[in-house]
């Protein structure tokens, strides 16, 4: 039985990890809007992965708001929460409560249901650049890059690559350093995100959904941060709509 388990958790995964050498989509980054982005990309019939250091994807969505496992959502996110079937209520002004476990448990199920696929614990180290463009990412497990082990990466070619990694954006600032290029953006760099204003991070976290670099998108929280907006805390419309938003975006570049 023993062998039987290993081998074929061995085989089915490096089936999965074969089969993914080379995708139209890949996602840095398994939060909210990942994973929603995932979704709507999968859902449109391209092929896509998520990349996620942590064990869980879901990002920040888990733990709530201080560990209160309760997240709001605007009314405007209720038509993507619908179609995912996720459970909520009102609670006032048309501003709704959802459980951040249900909701995060949610998003994880159709994306993959949809036909995306997440390799956890696993990092972007950097990225693939060719002709002036991000064309893949390079990866490593994310306990090797931990404990700074000198252990060379794999390349993982890609039609298109998100950087959902949150408040950081490590793929953007790495694009930006590594390559001494300028930005879709005011400055032309990463200009950092700013102190909380939940409201005006709401509408920038959409606005700033963009192809900041060709091949380079950015949504969530790493598409405020890299254009310079606040941060909003545990309200999540802007974060669901953003990823929807970048799907939408890339699914015209890429299908036309």
């Amino acid at each position: 039985m023993e062998h039987i388990v290993s081998e074929g958790i061995v085989d089915s995964y490096f089936k999965k990890l074969k089969e993914n050498l080379s995708v139209d989509v890949a996602i840095a980054g398994g939060g909210p809007s990942g994973l929603i982005a995932a979704y709507y990309l999968a859902k449109a019939g391209l092929k896509v992965a998520i990349y996620e250091r942590r064990l869980a994807p879901g990002g920040g969505m888990w733990g709530g708001a201080m560990l209160f496992n309760q997240i709001i959502v605007q009314s405007n996110a209720l038509p993507v929460l619908e179609e995912l079937g996720i459970q909520y209520s009102e609670f006032k002004d048309g501003y709704y409560v959802m459980d951040s476990t249900h909701t995060t448990s949610a998003l994880i199920y159709q994306a993959t249901k949809a036909g995306a696929k997440i390799f956890n614990s696993t990092t972007i180290e950097d990225v693939i650049f060719h002709d002036n463009r991000v064309s893949g990412i390079v990866l490593n497990w994310a306990g090797i890059r931990r404990e700074q082990l000198p252990v060379d990466p794999l390349s993982i070619s890609a039609k298109a690559v998100i950087d959902g990694t949150g408040h950081d954006c490590d793929i953007t600032r790495t694009v930006a350093q590594k390559n001494n290029v300028k930005l879709n953006t005011k400055t032309g760099g990463v200009i950092g995100e700013r102190s909380m204003s939940a409201d005006e991070a709401e509408r920038t976290t959409i606005d700033n959904t963009k192809e900041v670099f060709p091949g380079l998108y950015v949504t969530g929280m790493a598409a405020n941060a890299v254009s310079g907006g606040y941060r909003m805390g545990p309200i999540f419309g802007g974060m669901i709509l953003s990823g929807k938003k970048v799907a939408e975006l890339i699914i015209k570049q890429i299908k036309g």
